[in-house]
């Protein structure tokens, strides 16, 4: 159906970052001219030239005199043209920067005109990208709740950890990394409970024997406890341990979010501690898979933004502009620049409690990768509309691949409920348990058929130290 080709324009290669560590905290040429094209102009006639006294202070008088007439009359059209506000119409008059308005906290000129341009009935009045004004106070209030996580590996069991072994990593720890007794690493995370529980990417935390949290504005290290791990989710809680709550971002409802909404990253890039940067939320319900030495993570519904996400970054929070959390930042686009991925909170929020805990996550399955359809698609695959989820991979020996379900079927409904995309189908399946039988109606090369299928059970590998 399709050819190798058209696979290779479409693939793309993602990376998920894993803790960031070092050592070392004219003119051209003129054509020529034919001379038979130039015509020669005859010498102007010379006037005679009188020298008489009487002739020389006539001219001069009379020149002199038609001098200050002429000045004269400039000066009165200028004083006319001010007086009447001839030139400038209705323009205002300028204002000292200190009357544009009171600029509060300490921001800077540029806010206090942002936001009187949220004031305006649209964007397009403003005459250019209007970017929220309160992303300072939004940063404020939630960045004593994001931790730079350190991680710390005995030299003996460092190469043992996968992520060592990818030669992206050569360029951060050079060709000789490993000298010493211990080697370091770090990403980000944020507090979701008072008590001290936090959350990470599991991959920030992987291989470590050791792992401490930093809070902003403090040179304290606090000794952190990995309570459970997913790696297939990408996904870590651990807990630290103080004499007083601590602070604390608010989970929020990726679902309700929109491709365009402005969002807000905070993490620790290159060891630039607690660094904010701004984008739009990309897309959503992307479907990505990261190999590394260990397995392969097939993400299916993540967040897609150009905030800047970068090594450091991992485990952060990815935020709305009321402050909540919608997504952990985990991977970028290796080929692209500005195209990072985020865990949505609607994947995390089922599994927090089995991390916290941790106990098994188990999950209904049909072992399929599915993906939206295309509307170039369409006609090809035989369809009326782009409703549906196209299975693009079947696993061998799944309970798909027992039910007969092919590559490139589209699932049109499931229990007799029409399938609109592929979030739809995927919440409907994890919504079953696992041994949960459930009828599809899929179309194979413009035909309709009928599978019946029983679900899976899927097990998150949980780790703990």
């Amino acid at each position: 159906m399709y050819d190798s080709d058209d696979r290779d324009r479409r693939s793309s290669h993602y990376y998920s970052y894993g803790p960031y560590s070092s050592r070392r905290e004219g003119e051209g040429d003129a054509e020529p001219v034919d001379s038979s094209e130039v015509e020669m102009v005859p010498p102007r006639a010379v006037r005679p030239y009188y020298s008489s006294s009487a002739a020389n202070k006539s001219w001069f008088g009379s020149r002199f005199w038609s001098f200050i007439f002429g000045a004269l009359i400039v000066a009165g059209l200028m004083f006319a043209a001010d007086a009447t506000n001839l030139f400038s119409g209705d323009e205002q008059s300028l204002t000292p920067l200190s009357e544009v308005g009171e600029v509060e906290n300490g921001a800077d000129v540029q806010t206090a005109n942002v936001r009187t341009l949220n004031n305006t009935s649209s964007s397009s009045d403003a005459g250019g990208v209007v970017r929220p004004a309160d992303i300072a106070s939004i940063v404020e209030r939630t960045n004593n709740a994001v931790v730079k996580i350190e991680t710390t590996v005995k030299q003996n069991s460092m190469f043992d950890n996968p992520l060592f072994n990818d030669p992206f990593f050569e360029r951060f720890f050079g060709d000789d990394f490993g000298g010493g007794e211990q080697q370091g690493g770090m990403g980000s995370g944020f507090i979701f409970e008072k008590s001290g529980y936090i959350l990470t990417n599991e991959h920030v935390v992987h291989g470590a024997d050791k792992i401490f949290v930093k809070l902003e504005g403090s040179d304290k290290k606090y000794p952190a406890k990995l309570l459970g791990s997913a790696y297939e989710m990408d996904l870590a809680v651990l807990k630290i341990e103080g004499t007083k709550d601590f602070p604390t971002l608010k989970m929020g409802n990726s679902d309700a979010a929109k491709v365009g909404d402005w969002v807000i990253a905070i993490g620790n890039p290159y060891g630039f501690e607690h660094t904010v940067t701004v984008g739009v939320l990309s897309a959503k319900g992307r479907p990505i898979s990261i190999p590394d030495e260990k397995g392969t993570r097939n993400f299916k519904n993540l967040l897609q933004t150009d905030a800047s996400i970068n090594p450091g970054n991992s485990g952060g929070p990815l935020l709305n502009l009321r402050g909540e959390v919608i997504g952990i930042n985990t991977a970028v686009s290796a080929q692209a620049q500005g195209i990072g991925f985020a865990i949505p909170t609607s994947t995390v929020n089922g599994v927090l409690d089995a991390l916290k805990k941790n106990t098994k996550i188990v999950k209904a399955y049909m072992g399929v990768r599915l993906m939206d359809i295309d509307k170039s698609w369409v006609s090809e695959l035989g369809l009326r509309s782009a409703e549906g989820s196209i299975i693009m991979q079947v696993e061998s020996n799944s309970p798909a691949a027992r039910a007969g379900l092919e590559p490139y079927d589209v699932v049109t409904s499931m229990n007799g409920k029409s399938v609109k995309n592929t979030k739809e189908l995927q919440d409907a399946i994890q919504a079953r348990k696992p041994g949960e039988r459930v009828n599809l109606v899929i179309m194979r090369d413009g035909k309709r058929w009928s599978a019946s299928i029983t679900l899976g059970k899927m097990e998150m590998g949980i780790g703990s130290r």
